[in-house]
């Protein structure tokens, strides 16, 4: 039985994957805005229903890695070693992110279009501040669960506001970094070099707290 489970979730992730690989492919083609979900159930060869099946809102086709982030999360603090301050935590997995080219930190001419996909289109925009929203909350929750503290801890959340918003800077330049020298490395040093600066400051203004 627990062969056919996971042979049928398998299946599932497949379908889900390809699914979204095809409404990508679309999406960045055409524009977001200019490709309804029935063409990409069309173009997928499923119904528009298993489509929605698998990804409730139209945006959820584009961002497809956002229970990515969470299970990162998850698992960084979960291998965290004994009396390692959350905020080390983070800077290590920002490090190991960069270092795997993983596409959250990664600056390409792909991963330039899709953002420029999502400044082209009010929905993707609007969605992708709900993300970000989203991240900090539960990477305050993420945080404050590491040292025990209570879930709404305004420590936690200030913490989570700081590297999201680092996150979100570093990534920008780093993209601006791609666009002038079309370099990875010089990119990878840019993202990471902000990272760093911003890691160091939110040590020091959580340094009376557990976090840092």
């Amino acid at each position: 039985m627990s062969n056919q489970g996971g042979l049928r979730e398998r299946k599932k992730e497949a379908t889900r994957q390809a699914i979204s690989d095809v409404a990508t492919e679309l999406f960045l083609e055409r524009g977001f805005d200019n490709v309804s979900v029935a063409e990409v159930a069309e173009a997928a060869e499923v119904s528009r229903m298993t489509v929605f099946n698998y990804f409730p809102r139209k945006e959820d086709l584009f961002f497809d890695r956002e229970e990515e982030s969470r299970q990162m999360l998850q698992t960084a603090f979960a291998e965290r070693p004994a009396g390692e301050a959350p905020i080390a935590t983070l800077r290590k997995l920002v490090h190991s992110l960069a270092d795997r080219v993983h596409p959250f930190a990664k600056f390409t001419d792909a991963t330039a279009k899709f953002w420029r996909t999502v400044a082209e289109s009010p929905a993707l925009s609007a969605r992708a501040r709900e993300m970000r929203d989203e991240l900090v909350d539960d990477l305050a929750s993420v945080l404050a669960a590491a040292i025990k503290r209570p879930l709404a801890d305004a420590d936690a959340r200030l913490a989570a506001s700081m590297v999201v918003t680092a996150l979100t800077v570093a990534y920008a330049e780093g993209l601006r970094e791609h666009k002038a020298r079309r370099s990875a490395a010089s990119s990878r040093e840019t993202f990471l070099r902000i990272m760093e600066r911003s890691f160091s400051g939110i040590a020091i203004m959580l340094k009376d707290t557990p976090y840092a």
